[in-house]
């Protein structure tokens, strides 16, 4: 047997030490013609890494597109909505286990355009705000059809009280689709729902990679998958690689700041509130029906800045005598309903900036304090 000369001795005792994953050298090796000054060699096992705390992050599913199928991968339109299980929807995503710790709750499942009502948004508020109010909780994702999810946002948005994220998605494509982008969007949720930047922001929505908040944000297109934006106002921010970069923060109250709170509310506090859409040759028969149908709110979308048809206007002026809060909106899109002399002769309320569907939720709302319209418009100028 050759004998190991001390070079060697050092080579093994070295490749020794590399194998246990952690080597720390500090001694050196001095030839007769080959002098080595002493280092220092610290290498870190990358093999059994410390594992991080993940966030608790709950799932509700309420149905949606998100969670639709279709007869063939290139149908986008025509679909069955709901399908899934959250569940099924998380098998999807292998990888997003790894950024969250996720349970999950079926809470309904319906297409949110043809079948959601105030007794589901009241049902899911109150399951929101359960979980959130369980100190393991850390946020919340809510998988919902985009068609009328702006509505229940917003209702959330106004009604649950808590600080912790609450997250809004959907998808504009089913999970057949060749290039469906729920899942993408599903990720995006649960990773800004586990994010420290998005607490206290209200609820948000995001699709397509950008983060909006409830109050501002809504459904832009009927079918493309960059539906959801505020063509004035912009994002609050963006998701990329997985991480919500911010740039914008919601100023109106919300959440925690809200006067009104769910565990307050129930279905039979809701009035009836309906919309009445101007257009050319209008009249007042919409009003009349909707004040017959016993609605205690009026929401007026009015051409340009809210202008009301003269032959409506006597509608709205009875209605408001009959006890019915008037609400003068827009159905523009984009831009503020100034307020302007017809609003103090008529004690209607102006909408400011918020949508119709958005000023539905909140006066309905509302009407659960007070029926005052001067308090009311107090409401529409904070929230």
């Amino acid at each position: 047997m050759k004998k190991l000369t001390t070079k060697k001795k050092v080579a093994l005792t070295t490749l020794a030490l590399m194998s246990t994953g952690i080597i720390t050298i500090s001694s050196s090796y001095t030839g007769a013609s080959h002098p080595v000054e002493a280092k220092q060699i610290t290498t870190s096992n990358t093999t059994n890494p410390v594992e991080k705390k993940l966030p608790n992050i709950k799932i509700l599913a309420t149905g949606g597109t998100i969670a639709g199928t279709g007869s063939t991968s290139t149908q986008t339109t025509g679909y069955q909505a709901g399908v899934l299980t959250p569940n099924q929807l998380i098998e999807a995503i292998p990888t997003i286990k790894d950024i969250a710790n996720l349970s999950t709750e079926q809470v309904s499942r319906i297409d949110s355009g043809t079948s959601n009502t105030n007794a589901i948004m009241v049902k899911l508020a109150k399951e929101v705000q359960k979980e959130l109010d369980d100190p393991k909780c850390d946020g919340v994702v809510i998988t919902h059809g985009t068609d009328t999810m702006e509505e229940t946002a917003y209702f959330l948005n106004l009604t649950v009280h808590s600080d912790k994220p609450i997250v809004m998605v959907g998808s504009m494509r089913p999970s057949t689709s060749i290039s469906a982008d729920g899942p993408l969007n599903l990720y995006n949720a649960v990773a800004l729902a586990g994010s420290k930047e998005a607490r206290g922001k209200g609820v948000l929505i995001t699709l397509n990679d950008k983060i909006g908040s409830a109050r501002d944000t809504f459904k832009t297109n009927t079918t493309d998958v960059d539906a959801f934006n505020n063509p004035e106002l912009g994002s609050l921010g963006i998701i990329q690689g997985g991480n919500p970069y911010f740039y914008n923060l919601p100023i109106k109250k919300h959440t925690t700041e809200s006067e009104f709170d769910i565990r307050k509310i129930t279905e039979d506090n809701l009035h009836r509130v309906d919309i009445v859409y101007s257009h050319a040759n209008d009249d007042r028969v919409i009003v009349d029906a909707t004040v017959a149908a016993g609605a205690k709110g009026i929401i007026h979308a009015g051409t340009g800045n809210g202008s009301i048809h003269e032959k409506t206007l006597p509608g709205l002026q009875d209605a408001v005598k009959n006890g019915v809060v008037v609400v003068r909106d827009t159905r523009v899109p984009v831009g503020m309903v100034t307020h302007e002399q017809i609003d103090v002769d008529n004690h209607f309320v102006n909408s400011g900036n918020i949508n119709p569907q958005k000023a539905r939720i909140l006066l309905m709302l509302a009407l659960t304090k007070t029926e005052d319209s001067k308090k009311i418009q107090e409401y529409f100028n904070e929230y």
